[in-house]
């Protein structure tokens, strides 16, 4: 590893809420009788129970500061967004975690910010006189008094401006915001649109947090490129992996799983520089039990759960919540529904194959912390099935998928108990039968020691 992670990230699960959906505000500029603290987000603490009980430990939040619609446009990044509450209901909500052994994890978008941001708001207001000038791109040559201020936005979005990641002042600003709110109670970072910002800035950044924050992680969001170059010259402590999450999906949909494979293989790559960041399923793509089928939904989980990385489950996703993202304003909002005021009780879950496929998998991940950073191989690959050997030093745990219509007899490579799912082993260990368009995870070693 080129950093190495705080311990407590080895054993970290997370559960990935996008606030302002689940809590069911409105995503829309506020009119002035919304302005108010709408206490929302204590609308997550009965749902923190449910977290647990699926055996997860971490909340991970989409953007929870003061914003114009969908939290990404930020305005303060030192207060709660009305919509959600205010300071009191963080306090609430860090200390209601901490009750329950949850880490929590804050989104930080320090690409961008709106362009009402009172800091912009000031350079239209007074130009190249203005204070906070020297925190953005600005176009200067093409600027004329009185009229709009041409600056460098995010991806073609007029409403969010680019923060200048050369200026020292926003090394300050954003090291200051990172170091409050971890000083509040939270325990790291997502770093919205990481990809965007150039490494440098990182380095400026992280080195100084965890100076007064060891302990703190960084995760940044990148869908593109070489991750562990990034990792490497940016300090980020891991980012997203897009690339396993598109071969995962794309292999089972298609039923092509030599592109899991093939994600895999580079996946194992990765390891050699940094602790990839999982998932199946978050704020920004189609869910996925609509991506492949509900009922191979514990297929996508059982890869997510044995294969090295820091998993992060999708909130809705164990209980089989559809939605696709649609390219369109408000393509979002079916992968972002608000939730109900109270979960699921243990009786209306009991019989929920959804969700007794993510607690029995995270059980197993759970059990075998080691899987945060072991090689995964490849047993055995087919178009319908796929066997993976993930091991270290006296453990393995073997994943054996079935996606066709008919029972498939797989290696077992050298499992000698079924730890999750359904499948039969033969008398010898030497084979396991998986049912049609099933799956099983199998123990070897002290992996196979569940008692």
């Amino acid at each position: 590893m080129t950093r190495d992670e705080p311990e407590w990230v080895r054993h970290a699960l997370w559960w990935h809420v996008y606030p302002l959906g689940f809590t069911g505000a409105p995503v829309r500029p506020a009119t002035d009788d919304e302005r108010a603290p709408a206490h929302r987000l204590r609308h997550l603490e009965p749902w923190l129970d449910h977290l647990v009980d699926l055996g997860l430990n971490g909340l991970l939040l989409g953007p929870v500061f003061a914003s114009e619609t969908h939290g990404y446009d930020t305005v303060d990044h030192y207060r709660l967004d009305p919509r959600l509450g205010d300071e009191a209901d963080v306090d609430r909500l860090v200390a209601a975690c901490r009750e329950r052994g949850i880490r929590l994890l804050f989104d930080g978008v320090f690409n961008h910010v709106a362009r009402i941001h009172p800091a912009f708001a000031e350079v239209e207001a007074h130009g190249r006189d203005a204070a906070t000038a020297n925190l953005f791109r600005i176009h200067w040559d093409s600027y004329e008094p009185g009229g709009p201020v041409p600056a460098d936005v995010f991806e073609g979005h007029e409403a969010l401006v680019e923060l200048d990641h050369s200026s020292p002042a926003v090394v300050d600003e954003v090291t200051d915001v990172m170091t409050y709110w971890l000083e509040r109670g939270i325990d790291g970072w997502r770093l919205d649109a990481a990809y965007a910002v150039p490494p440098q800035f990182w380095q400026a950044v992280l080195p100084r947090v965890r100076e007064r924050h060891p302990d703190a992680w960084f995760l940044g969001e990148v869908i593109h490129g070489d991750y562990s170059q990034l990792v490497a010259g940016s300090g980020m402590d891991t980012v997203t992996q897009y690339e396993l999450w598109q071969g995962i999906w794309h292999g089972i949909a298609d039923r092509n799983l030599f592109e899991t494979e093939h994600a895999l293989g580079r996946h194992r790559g990765m390891l050699e520089t940094f602790v990839p960041a999982t998932f199946v399923g978050n704020h920004d793509v189609t869910r996925i039990a609509s991506a492949v089928g509900e009922d191979l939904v514990p297929h996508a989980v059982a890869i997510l759960l044995t294969v090295a990385g820091t998993p992060a489950v999708y909130a809705g996703d164990e209980l089989g919540m559809t939605g696709v993202k649609e390219d369109r304003l408000g393509g979002d909002d079916a992968v972002r529904p608000a939730f109900p005021a109270q979960p699921p009780g243990p009786g209306d879950l009991a019989d929920h194959p959804i969700w007794r496929a993510h607690r029995d998998l995270i059980a197993v991940r759970r059990r075998n912390p080691w899987l945060h950073e072991a090689a995964t191989d490849v047993v055995d690959v087919a178009h319908t099935w796929l066997v993976l050997r993930t091991g270290t030093d006296g453990a393995a745990v073997v994943t054996a998928l079935n996606i066709a219509d008919d029972g498939a007899r797989l290696p077992a490579a050298d499992a000698t108990v079924l730890l999750a799912g359904s499948g039969e082993l033969d008398e010898h260990a030497a084979t396991v039968t998986v049912p049609p368009r099933g799956w099983a995870v199998l123990g070897a070693g002290e992996a196979a020691d569940v008692s």
